[in-house]
């Protein structure tokens, strides 16, 4: 064998060893990745299967919990169904029970109104019959066994305390009538602080000028008040006051017999007045320089409609000590003072806070600017019937911290003076602007940021509309208010009612006096506005369906709808139904409605103090009979115009309403002058005539509609009967 067919065997064996083992490499390698294709096509599925499954379970999951919402949701809505139907079944249970209830508690006050009323009629006639009786030799045995009847009660056991607490609440002629019961009536009339405060001008026309001159005398340490308002007295009975050394308080207003000579004598005797009402009397300058001499701690100073002192008596207020102590000073109609008198004022009175000035034509822009220029303290401003004031005033008072303002009838008045309001007064919380024309609704946008502002009365301001309105309550200014006044803002609507029941939780009194645009709806807004205690809906066209609605408040203890044509007796009768704690109701000149109301007012409303129904024709004398039965603290009747009324009613009146101060009875023609002569000696105040109605009542002396045929006059003969007396109150004092 060669070495070629030696290297050609071995390359040849070598190939196809190499070729086998390839091969076989190759099978094997093959074989080895088919094995791993099969286990991750293997894997794949069960990954495909998983996923599939999951996919599955999540719709399935999906699916179910969506069933169950459902599921859930049914039983949801069923156990509501069931809830509401187990409530409807309660609340009309409930319905029906205080249905039953407020059935039976009107069947049992109807039922009480009778038994009262009959015993009322009873009483009128046990009365009648003792008086026709009263020569009889039976009647004082009769008499003498009502007395052992009633029970006895000695009040003069009560401690020293409690017998002041009850004689302050009685007049002065009272008073004197207690202390001549008896010996024990008398020695309790006669407490020493009971005479601290004396008020001779509910006697007047009573007690005479010695009487008065004794019990000066007699109490003449112990007096601190004395008001002799309205009193035609001697000047020797003025003179006695100077004995009373202790006096603080003295009010003189509208004494024409007060001199400067009676000033003379109650200067000297008494150094310690802090307050003193000189309105309407005669004094002179005279009396202006006795001020600062003798009354060194005056603080309350009335000269109101005080004509005959000038512009010197102001500068005498600066002599001696002066009145720097002054923080009250009222100079409302003094039109003689000119712009020099004011800066007397200002350099002797420069503590001044509160400041009046009323019915003054001749005040200016210059005499404010002078009187501010020293009296920076002044934080109540009073000024009404000052045609002649402008924005100006407001820009000079920017130095004072207002919190009380009061202007009425100004037609120079503006919006810019509210800029200044805005800028310079955040304290300021009584704002009175009525009658003031040139108020818009960009006023109110500036009142808004008044954090303090709790009463605004915008009566009259014809400008102001809803817009501005809702612009004023947006702000924090609504939070506080109390009372709010827009009498005749003929533009506001419900809307600006709808604001006012959203943003003022504190409001108790509001006027919306002929609001023309108020209707039903506007008065459910109301009813939201759960502070409410009086409103004012006169003249607006409200009718049945809003006293039904108003009803629904249960709060209300004022409502006037005078002058309201589309309300009946259907509609008063329901909200008196309702509102059994009202103490005020003003109806009059709602001509349809008749005798009814006054029932239900009998009936629901025995707080009644304050009626009017006048120009109300259809009221008899049955009805004004079941109001005196009934409501026993009537303070305030006004009965104007009500034709078909007797002097029975004055008999009535005076046995069932002995706290009846203020009567009116203008255009009774039934109503004799003899029969309110002798009611004027009951009351306080009354207004009488029995002149036919005026045209503009609607109806004649008979109570019939008027037609256009109609020609009445009134009769020639007809009487006219004014009585009027005074009262000592808190408006004196600040007057």
């Amino acid at each position: 064998m060669t070495p070629e067919l030696m290297i050609k065997a071995c390359s040849f064996y070598t190939g196809h060893l190499v070729k086998t083992h390839f091969c076989t490499w190759r099978d094997i390698a093959r074989t080895n990745e088919n094995v791993a294709l099969a286990e991750k096509m293997n894997r794949a599925v069960t990954c495909y299967n998983f996923r599939l499954q999951k996919s599955v379970f999540h719709h399935w999951h999906s699916y179910m919990e969506d069933q169950k919402e459902k599921l859930k949701n049914t039983l949801l809505r069923i156990q509501q169904i069931i809830y509401c139907h187990k409530l409807s079944i309660i609340l009309t249970k409930w319905r029906n029970r205080a249905r039953l209830k407020s059935k039976k508690k009107e069947d049992e006050l109807i039922l009480k109104h009778e038994l009262q009323l009959k015993k009322w009629k009873n009483r009128l006639i046990l009365k009648r019959a003792t008086a026709e009786e009263s020569n009889f030799p039976e009647q004082s045995s009769s008499e003498g066994s009502l007395v052992d009847e009633t029970l006895k009660c000695d009040i003069s056991l009560l401690p020293e305390r409690a017998i002041l607490q009850i004689f302050f609440y009685l007049s002065l002629k009272d008073v004197i009538i207690c202390g001549q019961v008896n010996h024990a009536w008398m020695l309790m009339t006669q407490l020493n602080s009971l005479w601290n405060a004396i008020d001779f001008s509910t006697v007047k026309n009573v007690i005479p000028d010695k009487y008065i001159l004794s019990t000066l005398q007699r109490w003449r340490l112990n007096v601190l008040r004395l008001n002799f308002h309205g009193c035609l007295l001697r000047p020797k009975t003025f003179r006695s006051v100077s004995h009373c050394r202790n006096l603080q308080e003295l009010n003189v207003s509208d004494c024409p017999t007060f001199t400067d000579e009676s000033m003379r004598h109650i200067s000297e005797g008494c150094p310690g007045v802090l307050y003193l009402n000189l309105s309407n009397t005669t004094i002179t300058n005279r009396t202006m320089r006795l001020l600062p001499r003798h009354f060194h701690n005056l603080q309350n100073l009335s000269l109101a409609y005080c004509r005959r002192f000038t512009d010197k008596g102001l500068q005498y207020l600066n002599l001696g000590n002066g009145c720097h102590k002054l923080i009250y000073l009222d100079l409302s109609g003094c039109t003689q003072i000119s712009v020099q008198g004011f800066r007397y004022i200002a350099n002797s009175c420069t503590g001044i806070t509160h400041l009046t000035i009323n019915d003054m034509p001749t005040l200016t822009d210059n005499c404010v600017k002078a009187l501010v220029e020293k009296c920076s303290r002044i934080t109540s401003l009073v000024f009404t019937g000052a045609p002649h004031i402008s924005d100006c005033t407001f820009k000079a008072l920017s130095t004072c911290k207002l919190r009380k303002i009061r202007f009425e009838g100004n037609k120079r008045v503006t919006d810019a003076s509210f800029k200044y309001i805005d800028k310079n007064y955040p304290n300021l919380s009584h704002i009175y602007m009525a009658d003031c024309k040139g108020i818009t609704d960009s006023s109110l946008r500036s009142l808004s940021p008044l954090r303090q502002l709790t009463v605004l009365n915008l009566a009259n301001c014809v400008r102001i509309g809803d817009m501005g309105l809702r612009q004023f309550l947006d702000g924090p200014a609504s939070i506080r208010i109390r009372e709010l006044n827009l009498s005749n803002c003929v533009r506001l609507s419900d809307a600006s009612v709808m604001k006012l029941s959203e943003r003022c939780p504190n409001l108790n009194y509001l006027s919306l006096r002929n609001c023309d645009h108020l209707t039903a709806q506007g008065i459910g807004y109301i009813v939201n506005i759960f502070s409410l205690v009086s409103i004012d809906l006169s003249g607006t066209d409200i009718s049945n369906e809003g006293l039904n609605v108003l009803s629904k408040h249960k709060k209300l203890k004022e409502l006037s709808v005078s002058e309201c044509y589309r309300i009946t007796d259907v509609g008063i009768q329901a909200f008196c139904k309702s509102s059994l704690i009202l103490e005020h109701l003003d109806v009059s000149y709602c001509s349809q409605l008749s005798d009814m109301i006054v029932k239900a007012l009998a009936i629901y409303c025995i707080n009644l103090t304050s009626l009017s129904i006048a120009g109300c024709p259809k009221i008899t004398d049955s009805a004004m009979e079941m109001l005196s039965a009934k409501c026993h603290y009537l303070h305030i009747l006004d009965i104007s115009g009500c034709v078909l009324l007797t002097d029975q009613i004055l008999e009535d009146l005076q046995i069932g309403c002995k706290q009846l101060r203020i009567l009116k009875m203008q255009y009774c023609t039934n109503i004799s002058k003899k029969a309110a002569q002798r009611m004027s000696s009951k009351v306080q105040q009354q207004e009488y005539n029995s002149n036919d109605p005026p045209r503009w009542f609607g109806y004649d002396r008979e109570g019939d509609p008027l037609t256009e045929l109609d020609n009445v006059t009134p009769s020639k003969g007809a009487s006219e009967l004014t009585v009027e007396k005074s009262t000592y109150s808190s408006e004196e004092q600040v007057a």
